[in-house]
């Protein structure tokens, strides 16, 4: 029996080997989907970013002013759309166009 490194994976719930475990893992990543901001810098979890312009909010009779810091985005797997809380509006979901990141 050789010395080789095993890994759980919790997906499948069984032990595969570790190189296993590494092409998989590359595998997923190239499913991943890249959210960029309007000058093309990646985007992740976390981030903050900046509107660089106004933006009307459906529903809530509010306009965000360009240069408004939006604070700990998270990205719903649409390349296209950030999910972001703001003061007084729950559930904002704003287009990757329209902002920069900080």
């Amino acid at each position: 029996m050789a010395d080789e490194d095993y890994v759980y994976d919790e997906a499948t719930g069984e032990w595969i080997s570790a190189a296993d475990a590494a092409a998989k893992g590359r595998a997923a990543d190239d499913d991943a989907v890249v959210v960029r901001d309007s000058v093309g810098n990646v985007l992740s979890d976390g981030d903050q970013v900046t509107l660089i312009k106004d933006l009307t909010v459906k529903g809530a009779g509010q306009t965000l002013k360009r240069g408004t810091l939006i604070k700990s985005i998270r990205l719903t797997g649409d390349a296209q759309e950030i999910d972001c809380k703001f003061d007084g509006i729950k559930g904002l979901v704003l287009r990757a166009e329209f902002v920069r990141k900080r």
